[in-house]
């Protein structure tokens, strides 16, 4: 199976940080920043560390497991809540930003509301629809962790 992790980061300004991707042929849309787990990764938690190392330059808090996405080609994706205070998208290291026929990246601080995030093509749509029903119930931090059995 074949497993990425997911950041939803939160920033001090109550703002959400996205990655916005724009491929020739296909409408914009909005990602998490995140990516797969590698074999050297220690745990999912540290690939996460490395991809939002590698995608932003940053290094977030994780405070919660809130959502797992698996799909029929045998795909899960781990999407975990946090806290980030200090990136910089000038000083990314991933190599799929120097990819020419991947399409372009940019980061985005959206406003942490259900209007703001109602706008946006965000993917996956699952994992879209949980982030806005909390943000409008006021639940975002309250999401249960599932790494707590």
């Amino acid at each position: 199976m074949i497993q990425r992790v997911r950041a939803i980061l939160v920033t001090p300004n109550d703002g959400l940080l996205l990655i916005k991707r724009v491929r020739p042929g296909r409408d914009p849309y909005w990602v998490f920043p995140g990516g797969h787990v590698e074999s050297d990764d220690s745990s999912l938690e540290a690939a996460l560390d490395r991809e939002i190392h590698e995608e932003i330059a940053g290094k977030a808090k994780i405070l919660s497991l809130v959502h797992v996405l698996e799909d029929d080609e045998q795909q899960q994706q781990m999407f975990y809540l946090c806290e980030i205070a200090h990136w910089s998208f000038d000083d990314r290291t991933g190599d799929e930003f120097t990819e020419a026929d991947r399409g372009e990246y940019a980061l985005e601080e959206i406003p942490l509301t259900s209007e703001a995030l109602s706008t946006l093509n965000l993917m996956p749509p699952e994992t879209a629809g949980i982030l806005r029903d909390a943000v409008a119930a006021g639940r975002l931090l309250c999401l249960p962790d599932l790494r707590v059995h």
